[in-house]
């Protein structure tokens, strides 16, 4: 096979240390590989795993979701009579291990493989990470690059457990399987087994010698208030020579043993080549800079759910299905994150088809009107606790039909769509439903968070917003009209829902005018039969969306509300600094935490939005393109490459939550080009 080595290029990262990290401040940025199957390999760009979710293979396995298989590898070099670590961990007792932090000199993110550059002694050492797309087996090879030859000692640790679940007190003694060149492990009896194969030129012996770890700390998950210690047990490691210029490489997998027959090289370069094709697809300006490191980013959240009951609908349809993990480490495929981030993941990127495989995969599982809220890890049925992730899905369909102009998904989804509406009209689950009295949508059950603003612990909603909420109803209005346009495209009757539409609009306008603030409520018809006057950014889908259902005269005084009091540098604020329930920072353990989830807290997909409605007030491309600096600039912290999920409410709006978020990304990226400048 030949490998095209076409443009564009791909965009790089680079990080160096000419006499090494700074072990405490590099610990901070992480990398994140992902397999397109929801499984993924991750950890600190210092090698020390921080997290519980941090491993070099964490593939998704059916029925069992994310799974940690091999959660290390230590690596020591032998060079001149001396022994070097390539690693570094951190013990429960406090102790650090930090000598591999002091040989590590460069860190690339090339396109969407890393990349490390050792110094050891006199000799140079490169290695590199891949996972093989479609396919649960990794790769890591190491080229020598200058100097001596050297040892090279590869002791992996393998574990099987859920990937939030870390196991403070491994019992179990891993069993190896020898084949030759073949090397089976499992960390017990009835673990998963794990296939690996070392490619060498020389010898590369598995010795039989266990080892057990001491007490692992994951100091991330320590802040955080959760299980953060972990044993873990190793039963041998691999002994070999890598000589000047040459390479060797280690393959995972648990898939079968033909998967480890090709060349590692090869399945490097078909990745590189994959990403460059990434690239080729997207519009001409997504292939360069920002736009191009974003386009490589969105292609980590889309993927092929593996769902059983998916594969048998999907071939009897001769359709793919497809669908988004919603953030790393440890969100799934939610249906809001999925709808909200269509657009920017695959419309922007020209993945059209997976566009409308991951539209006809959530039709696939409406129930009741509802599209589910999320799949819980390993599972095939979804959750259906959601008031406005069905009314994002006509926003996606919107988006689609926009771009493709597919008049056969059109007829193909309308019944559905129909459907929806019908039972939002008669009511249905959770209590949603449309007041006749009025036309708004209401929404609320006792003990479920059914908005975007969904956080809930030891039973407490915290934000519960029980009653009419400002922008479910900007985004009913929003459906009700494009209803109206398909029906009259398909040659239906679109009288109805123009009709509840303009009922839908006069209420709205009546009833979230907040005439004192010059901005507009937050729920109106609460629990207590009042109005929320807090000062949240979900009144900007009233204007940002296709169909703005609040009266243009009211556009500028919302839009400088929350300029003022929401708008930071990567984001919009949940809740303006006045209010009561104000929390400037996202710490703590989960109680904490979620307290603070969207009472202040920064969201970064918010400003796709807000870009949206002030070009509609102010087409100024420049001075919304502006709005995304600092978004562009933390794409070299915390989660290299990617978008974190949420920051601090105030300076230096520290990122918190997942380190890479599909709807951050995706309005990032959408908005990007959106006020591209020729």
């Amino acid at each position: 096979m030949t490998l095209v080595d076409s443009s564009p290029a791909l965009p790089r990262i680079t990080f160096e240390w000419p006499e090494g990290t700074d072990f405490s401040k590099d610990l901070q940025h992480e990398w994140l590989v992902t397999n397109g199957r929801g499984g993924y390999a991750s950890g600190t760009v210092v090698g020390c795993n921080t997290r519980r979710y941090h491993g070099l293979f964490i593939p998704s396995l059916e029925k069992r979701g994310r799974t940690v298989l091999l959660a290390r590898l230590v690596e020591h070099v032998h060079v001149d009579g001396k022994a070097y670590p390539l690693g570094t961990e951190e013990g429960a007792d406090g102790a650090t291990h930090e000598e591999g932090a002091r040989h590590l000199r460069s860190f690339h993110l090339d396109g969407l493989v890393p990349v490390w550059e050792y110094q050891v002694g006199p000799t140079r050492l490169r290695r590199k990470l891949m996972m093989v797309h479609g396919e649960n087996t990794v790769f890591i090879a190491w080229e020598h690059v200058s100097g001596p030859e050297v040892g090279l000692r590869l002791r992996p640790f393998p574990v099987d457990r859920p990937h939030d679940r870390p196991i403070p007190n491994h019992q179990h003694e891993p069993t190896v399987f020898l084949r030759g060149a073949q090397v089976e492990l499992r960390s017990g009896d009835d673990a998963q087994p794990m296939r690996l194969r070392l490619y060498s030129s020389g010898p590369a012996p598995f010795v039989g010698l266990p080892q057990t770890s001491p007490v692992q700390l994951f100091r991330v998950e320590k802040s955080r208030g959760y299980e953060h210690t972990e044993v873990q047990r190793s039963p041998g490691y691999f002994e070999c020579t890598l000589r000047p210029g040459e390479r060797l490489a280690l393959g995972v997998t648990t898939e079968g043993w033909a998967c480890l027959e090709r060349e590692p090289a090869e399945a490097f370069a078909l990745e590189l080549e994959r990403e460059r094709r990434l690239l080729s697809r997207a519009p001409e300006e997504a292939r360069h800079g920002v736009p191009a490191r974003l386009v490589l980013a969105a292609d980590q959240f889309v993927i092929d759910p593996t769902r059983p009951a998916d594969d048998a609908w999907a071939r009897s349809m001769n359709q793919d299905a497809r669908s988004i993990i919603a953030g790393y480490h440890w969100f799934t495929d939610w249906g809001r994150d999925t709808m909200i981030s269509l657009d920017g993941l695959t419309l922007c990127t020209g993945r059209y088809r997976e566009a409308a495989a991951i539209l006809r995969t959530f039709q696939h599982y409406v129930r009741d009107g509802l599209i589910p809220n999320y799949f819980p890890d390993g599972e095939s049925e979804g959750v259906y606790h959601t008031a406005d992730a069905t009314m994002w899905f006509f926003h996606a369909v919107d988006r689609y039909l926009e771009c493709t102009k597919d008049t056969e998904l059109l007829r193909d989804i309308f019944p559905t769509l129909r459907a929806i509406i019908d039972h939002h009209l008669k009511g249905t689950r959770f209590n949603i439903g449309v007041d006749p009295a009025d036309g708004l949508l209401r929404q609320g059950a006792e003990g479920y968070q059914l908005t975007w603003m969904d956080a809930k612990v030891d039973g407490w909603v915290v934000t519960p917003r029980r009653g009419k909420v400002v922008e479910i109803n900007a985004l009913w209005f929003n459906a009700l009209r494009l209803m109206g346009t398909w029906a009259e495209q398909l040659g239906q009757d679109a009288k109805p829902y123009l009709s509840a539409a303009e009922k839908a609009h006069g209420s709205f306008n009546r009833r979230f005018w907040n005439e004192k603030l010059q901005c507009l409520y937050d729920v109106v018809d609460g629990e207590d039969g009042g109005e929320d006057a807090a000062i949240r950014p979900n009144q900007v889908f009233a204007i940002s969306l296709k169909h703005p259902v609040l009266r243009r005269d009211k556009w500028e005084p919302v839009l400088e509300r929350v300029r003022r009091e929401l708008v930071t540098p990567v984001g919009l604020r949940s809740l303006a600094a006045g209010h009561p329930d104000y929390k400037p920072k996202y710490d703590g353990d989960l109680r904490a935490r979620d307290a603070a989830y969207h009472q202040g807290t920064v969201w970064g997909w918010l400003i796709g939005h807000y870009v949206d409605a002030t070009l509609k007030v102010n087409p100024d491309l420049k001075a919304a393109r502006a709005l995304l600096r600092g978004l562009e600039e933390h794409l070299l912290h915390s989660g290299i490459g990617q978008i974190s999920e949420i920051f601090d409410a105030t300076e230096p709006y520290r990122p918190r939550g997942c380190i890479a978020q599909a709807w951050s990304v995706a309005e990032a990226l959408r908005v990007f080009l959106k006020t591209h400048v020729t």
